[in-house]
């Protein structure tokens, strides 16, 4: 093995409102032997996502969980590097839940880590983390199954510079709607119109959202894909359309508040406007990824389809990292670069 040694980020403390350093234990254990049907994969690069806040409290959620002195749970992908099962060889590239370390080490057929084979052929190995990933398969399958976007529909997506955000507009706009993100700074705006194929982005820390939706949706809104909640979505409420769909993946806005989140107050729209609101859990949808990678895939072999990512380096920077995403400094997918392959 490169090394006899795994460190790990385990949590120590379920935080309230913003985690802290006190949040977080940095421990170092020995690799073990591997028995029958086991495999050891080494860390490359490890997701970075808002739902990791949710992970850190107590009480029931869609998904448990992460118990005190845990390994923190992260998606990432990483290479094989010892083997004892026949499912995967010493040299494969898999993604799965690795957790926060340097070596994930337990049997091949682990549900609960889910490791599967990718291809650093097709496609970087970041993008497995991104549109090729959880966020990309959660756009992919909010906007689609839950959206269920026609052509010509107008499409606004927050968060739209962020992981989820960015495939969202993409795919809307594969399927011939029209999509305006909203996002926060000029340069990230700049980004989802310019390089992503937005016709439209709202600069939320220096416009009103409220003016914003005024000038470039002026027949309303038929989907909103909702990655912030709090005003930005009360906002949105007061301009959709008859029948309008809203997608809510996440709200980055509420997570560590230290008082009761803030719900919708313009929630009376969906019965004016006989519209819905539904919940996304990427989750529901494992058994269909291939669906999703195989038409992104194809969208990014004729450059249709772009993908950002902010990469930060080493495994201690985690809990900066993790910080990153709330005080709204990532630009892209941002994932956390742990090692590198032999």
């Amino acid at each position: 093995m490169p090394s006899t040694m795994n460190r790990q980020i385990r949590l120590a403390s379920r935080p309230v409102g913003f985690p802290t350093a006190e949040s977080w234990s940095h421990t170092t254990e020995p690799l073990r032997e591997l028995i029958e049907g086991e495999i050891q994969v080494k860390t490359l690069y490890l997701s970075i996502d808002p739902a990791m806040r949710g992970w850190m409290n107590g009480g029931k959620s869609y998904i448990r969980p992460v118990e005190i002195n845990e390994v923190m749970r992260a998606g990432g992908v990483g290479i094989v590097v010892g083997s004892q099962s026949e499912r995967f060889a010493v040299g494969d590239y898999v993604s799965g839940s690795i957790g926060v370390q340097e070596y994930w080490t337990g049997m091949a057929s682990d549900k609960y880590a889910g490791f599967y084979k990718i291809d650093p052929t097709l496609a970087p190995l970041p993008a497995y983390l991104n549109a090729l990933g959880m966020p990309g398969m959660t756009a992919y399958f909010g906007l689609l199954d839950v959206g269920q976007p026609k052509a010509g529909e107008t499409v606004v997506v927050s968060g739209a510079a962020g992981a989820v955000g960015q495939t969202v507009g993409q795919v809307a706009k594969q399927k011939g709607c029209r999509v305006v993100g909203i996002a926060g700074g000029k340069e990230k705006c700049d980004f989802v119109v310019n390089e992503l194929g937005f016709d439209a982005c709202i600069d939320y820390k220096n416009n009103s959202v409220k003016d914003g939706l005024k000038e470039f949706c002026p027949n309303g809104v038929d989907i909103y894909f909702d990655n912030v909640g709090g005003e930005i979505l009360d906002t949105v409420l007061t301009r959709i359309n008859l029948k309008a769909r809203i997608i809510i993946c996440g709200a980055i806005s509420q997570y560590n508040n230290t008082t009761a989140i803030k719900g919708p107050s313009n929630y009376l729209a969906l019965l004016v406007n006989r519209a819905r609101m539904e919940g996304i859990v990427v989750f529901d949808y494992v058994k269909r990824y291939p669906e999703a990678v195989k038409e992104m895939g194809q969208w990014m072999a004729q450059g249709q389809f772009h993908t950002r990512e902010d990469i930060v380096q080493g495994l201690d920077q985690f809990p900066a990292a993790l910080m990153m995403l709330f005080e709204g400094k990532n630009f892209g997918k941002l994932i956390l670069q742990v090692g590198k392959a032999d």
